[in-house]
């Protein structure tokens, strides 16, 4: 194919190198005249491994060449990749100066060779960017069809870049609705397995892999400085930790739903955070899990009061399915905010027997909800008579009862993203995720 490139920085360079080995023929767009003229030649604006030789072995094969005109680039080429930067600005926020500005001199380059175009951005940009950018500057090309817009991220990692292209670990395409089919040139030019989004969800994954990388670094450095405190082998408690791979390098945690809770979580969170003011060891991250936590549980109360109807119902109640402890359950603590509130409520689990409940699990819900032997109904099904929402957290109901007894006016809140609930005539609606 013949692809344009727009931005010849890192990822520019990169995607042009590894494009070019490909056996595309590449047209590198930059407005620098110095930058243009080498990369013209084969000379690489970075250092990178892998990367001269690639160019060089382009520019002799004639795959690949470089322009500060973008009329011509677009022109010349099918499609067109977009890698300018985006910078911070002062106030943390980016700066899209550069990708308005390209966007804008493509439109006009597409209008006037007035054929069919790919508009392809790997600019990491915030959600909503790219419907932004469509709305403001491309509707007339989208409706009549001469454009096709995607947004495609890239995870290139400084050192071993051109590696990560040839064999992505990540692919994922972006396009107005998340759904295919995707133009077959785009799947040639990312490769892999690709993972198709909306816009908002492609561009969301870019900010999700960085952000859980950061606090990836963060964590560990954390560890590794309470260790050092200790006296302790940091780098070898991280190696333990690793080895698990069922819960602690895997997805397990990794689905959004409840906040956490039960006996351990909040118990030892708090135990460590208290343990390092009492070192006087600064744990930043340690310090606001508790926090983001109970942020998380705000909210899910107020999804729930949202709806704005009084009789609520519950099915699940124990902080995690097939088990009867209420200790630090997230669903007791909006209850009994939602019972202060006034709300009405009814509740069922079948693994619930409050004549059985001993010890700290007793105290606490006696603490906390003394009432809770009214409030619990034997049958789910009058539980979801009762109510106009219906808070699920556990799968503790057959489907096909909550089908037969659904009504079209209640509104069901799926904690726990059962997805199959969205197939119902009742008014669905997730955690907001």
């Amino acid at each position: 194919m013949n692809v344009s490139v727009f931005g010849l920085g890192y990822v520019g360079a990169v995607t042009s190198a590894c494009l070019a080995e490909q056996g595309h023929r590449v047209i590198g767009v930059d407005l620098h005249a110095s930058k243009v003229e080498a990369f013209g030649r084969g000379q690489s604006p970075i250092v990178e491994p892998e990367i001269d030789d690639l160019l060089k072995q382009a520019t002799v094969g004639n795959r690949l060449g470089a322009t500060l005109d973008v009329r011509q680039a677009v022109a010349a080429t099918d499609v067109s990749i977009i890698c300018v930067g985006t910078p911070s600005l002062p106030s943390g926020k980016l700066n899209l100066d550069y990708v308005h500005k390209v966007t804008a001199q493509i439109v006009e380059a597409i209008k006037e060779s007035k054929k069919t175009h790919i508009l392809l951005y790997r600019s990491t940009m915030l959600p909503g960017s790219t419907r932004a950018l469509v709305t403001d500057m491309l509707p007339d090309l989208l409706a009549s069809g001469m454009v096709r817009v995607y947004y495609c991220p890239e995870f290139l990692r400084e050192g071993t870049a051109v590696r990560d292209f040839r064999e992505p670990s990540l692919v994922v395409i972006g396009t107005h609705d998340g759904t295919a089919p995707v133009d077959a040139a785009v799947c040639e030019i990312m490769g892999g397995q690709p993972s198709i989004l909306a816009w908002e969800g492609a561009e969301m994954i870019k900010y999700s892999c960085n952000y859980f990388h950061a606090l990836k670094v963060g964590f560990a450095n954390e560890i590794g400085r309470l260790c050092k405190h200790l006296g302790e082998d940091g780098t070898r408690v991280m190696d333990v930790l690793c080895a698990d791979t069922r819960l602690n390098i895997s997805s397990y945690y990794m689905k959004p739903g409840n906040p956490f809770g039960g006996s351990c979580l909040p118990k030892d969170v708090s135990a460590l955070k208290s343990f390092a003011r009492q070192e006087n060891l600064s744990l930043p991250l340690l310090e606001n899990t508790a926090a983001t936590n109970a942020a998380h549980q705000d909210l899910f109360v107020s999804l729930i009061e949202g709806k704005a109807k009084r009789r609520i119902g519950f099915l699940g109640l124990a902080f995690k399915a097939n088990t009867d402890d209420l200790r630090g359950s997230p669903l007791v603590a909006a209850a009994e905010t939602l019972l202060g509130r006034g709300h009405e409520l009814s509740i069922y689990d079948p693994h619930i027997n409050l004549s059985r409940l001993i010890g700290a699990n007793e105290q606490q819900i006696q603490a906390r909800m003394p009432h809770l032997a009214q409030l619990l109904k034997q049958d789910a099904k009058e539980v979801l008579q009762l109510s106009d929402v219906i808070v699920v957290s556990q799968k503790c109901v057959p489907f096909e009862t909550l089908k037969e007894f659904a009504r079209p006016d209640q509104v069901v809140i799926d904690v726990q993203g059962w997805r199959e609930l969205s197939t119902l005539s009742w008014q669905y609606e997730g955690i907001c995720w």
